[in-house]
This record gives structure tokens, C-alpha cells and sequence, in this order.
């Protein structure tokens, strides 16, 4: 249990220092960092708190502590995700109407020069 523990310990550390670099270098902007930082926040409180997470354990009926630990990792990084895939289509959406608004105003340049 405490190799698992540990395990996690460091890997929320490498992701929070990846992250920081990320920024640093500007490969992530800042608002993206924040679900990213959390999240490895959180699985670092997770693993080096036995009590609290030997409460989660006992509440989703869990002999397994660390069981637990990995389920709860796996629903943060999938909201994570989500919070993500509703980004990028946002971004989609205002991609295709930009797109629309420039092919608008070209026809419409296009037409002014054919009066001319």
C-alpha cells in the first residue's frame, strides 16, 4: 500500500512541476494550468493522507485504500477531460464562425471591386 501511496506522491509532483514549466515556456496558457494544478494537488493531499482517504475507502465500500485513490484520480482527470472537450468545441464553433464572417466580408469586397 504505502509503494502505491508513494507512487502517486511522486507522480503528482512531476505532473505539477510539468505544468509549471509548461507555463513557464508558454506550451499551456494559465487558465488551463489551473484544472491541471488542482488535480495533481488533489491526488497529492489523497496520498499522503491515510485518514481521509481510508474515509473514502470506507465510504464506497473499499477494503483497498489505495483502491480508492485511483478511482477518485480517475474521475478528477475525467471531469479534467470533459472541462476540456467543452473548450475545444467552443473553440470549433467560434473557428467555423469566424471563418463564415471572413468568407462574408470577401464576397463583399469582391463585390464592391466588380462595381468599380
Amino acid at each position: 500500500m504505502e509503494r502505491l501511496l508513494n507512487a502517486m506522491t511522486i507522480l503528482s509532483i512531476v505532473l505539477m512541476i510539468a505544468v509549471l514549466f509548461s507555463v513557464r515556456r508558454s506550451h499551456i496558457r494559465v487558465e488551463y494550468s489551473v484544472s491541471w494544478l488542482g488535480a495533481s494537488l488533489f491526488l497529492l493531499i489523497l496520498s499522503r493522507s491515510h485518514w481521509t482517504l481510508n474515509w473514502i475507502a470506507e465510504q464506497l465500500g473499499l477494503s483497498y485504500p489505495p483502491l480508492a485513490l485511483i478511482i477518485l484520480v480517475f474521475c478528477v482527470f475525467l471531469v479534467v477531460f470533459y472541462r476540456f472537450s467543452v473548450v475545444i468545441s467552443d473553440l470549433k464553433d467560434a473557428n467555423i464562425a469566424m471563418a463564415q464572417r471572413l468568407a462574408i466580408v470577401e464576397f463583399q469586397l469582391q463585390s464592391q471591386n466588380e462595381e468599380q
